[in-house]
């Protein structure tokens, strides 16, 4: 088996060193993509499972390495924590036969396998579920499911105190000169720092685009963070980066307050505590404990907004001194935490979408309306894509495929 194993890797080695990516057709690049991308994935699973085998032996001392961790960590060229991720990967592979199965056809990323292994440890029943989740969803989509998979198993009371007990904050600066940061603690405690930071990025991206700047959204982050700072010290806003303001008497753009987001199945709310299948989460943190949700709903905050469900079904919107248009903001923002685009990520800067020209029905309805990304807002308006039929994430095509709305509305 290791014999044919060899043999591979020098078949491949060889193709690799004859590919010029040049000379092949844009097509060609994209399969190409797709088919190293499950080579590497089946690779990934066999050196896991491999090395699993490996560290069983329990004879890496005998070879002058501290442990089998630290082996595979000089044989792969890697580092001491991801060698022993790999080890724990196929030692969890080994008891999880349809997540093997599906790694090793390089059907699943390694991110994916991570992520799925996790919760089929914690909850074996759902493996299945997430496998099949896998093909047909985002990374960042499996990740939401994966943390209700495991906060299923778990007390969430118990898990928030134990991450209360937990919570870190420290700074350092590196051996190149950059200061790092790194905090942990529970959701809703960095919902409110991300709250308190939105409209300062917002106000920061306007400034840069009025000056002609580009930059990387974690660029204005880290400037909104330091920002924050500043003003919270002396009790004065900080304007944008030198040249950032426009000429003339253009007021500065705030920024609107972001507002967090409550899910909250009605009937958990009523009995205390979320049951299997019953949701009680904080949008984009994941699944929360009942008493986050009492406490941020007794803050009188008018930027929290609790939406009431009954499944997948939005049955009301409960949101503190906000006006009838903001109800619908917020259920739409529940609805889309990211772009309504099935295989798009994008969380950020989202645009409320009429899937009907206002200008043609003079009115704005939530069941009507959409949020997509800026790229995929462009698509459809200068080029005609739209959303297929339904509600949630869903198909986004171009006004070629039959699938598109306009050709349903032609047949009706």
């Amino acid at each position: 088996m290791c014999k044919r194993l060899g043999e591979l890797r020098r078949a491949m080695a060889s193709y690799a060193a004859g590919f010029d990516a040049g000379l092949v057709s844009v097509a060609d690049a994209r399969t190409a993509v797709a088919e190293a991308a499950a080579i590497e994935s089946s690779a990934a699973t066999i050196k896991a499972l491999a090395a699993a085998r490996a560290a069983k032996a329990g004879d890496a001392r005998r070879r002058g390495a501290r442990s089998a961790a630290h082996e595979l960590a000089r044989a792969t060229g890697t580092t001491l924590g991801a060698a022993r991720g790999t080890i724990e990967a196929g030692e969890a592979l080994a008891q999880q036969p349809a997540l093997r199965v599906a790694a090793q056809a390089g059907e699943l990323s390694p991110a994916q396998v991570s992520l799925i292994s996790g919760a089929a440890a914690a909850d074996p029943a759902a493996e299945q579920h997430l496998v099949d989740l896998a093909a047909t969803s985002s990374l960042g989509e499996l990740r939401e499911e994966v943390s209700r998979v495991k906060a299923a198993q778990v007390d969430r009371e118990a898990r928030r105190a134990d991450i209360r007990a937990r919570r870190s904050m420290r700074s350092w600066t590196d051996t190149e000169g950059e200061w790092q940061l790194r905090a942990h603690g529970n959701p809703e405690d960095g919902a409110q720092v991300m709250a308190a930071l939105a409209p300062i990025i917002d106000r920061l991206f306007h400034a840069a685009r009025r000056a002609g700047r580009r930059e990387p959204p974690d660029a204005y982050a880290f400037d909104a963070l330091v920002t924050l700072a500043v003003e919270a010290s002396s009790g004065q806003p900080v304007p944008p980066a030198s040249g950032s303001e426009a000429s003339g008497k253009r007021r500065r753009r705030r920024g609107a307050p972001a507002t967090m987001l409550v899910r909250l199945d009605w009937d958990a709310f009523l009995a205390g505590a979320p049951r299997e299948g019953e949701t009680c989460e904080l949008a984009g943190y994941g699944p929360v404990a009942m008493s986050v949700v009492h406490e941020l709903l007794e803050t009188a905050n008018p930027f929290v907004a609790a939406i009431l469900t009954k499944a997948t079904e939005v049955v009301g919107v409960a949101h503190l001194g906000r006006r009838p248009n903001a109800h619908q903001r917020s259920a739409l923002q529940w609805l889309y935490p990211s772009c309504a685009r099935k295989d798009c990520v994008e969380q950020i800067y989202l645009e409320n979408d009429h899937r009907l020209d206002w200008a043609d029905t003079h009115f704005t309805a939530f069941d009507l309306m959409d949020r997509l990304c800026r790229f995929d807002h462009r698509l459809k308006t200068a080029e005609g894509w739209a959303l297929v039929e339904g509600t949630g994430k869903r198909d986004f095509v171009p006004p070629g495929d039959p699938r598109h709305p306009r050709h349903k509305r032609r047949t009706a």
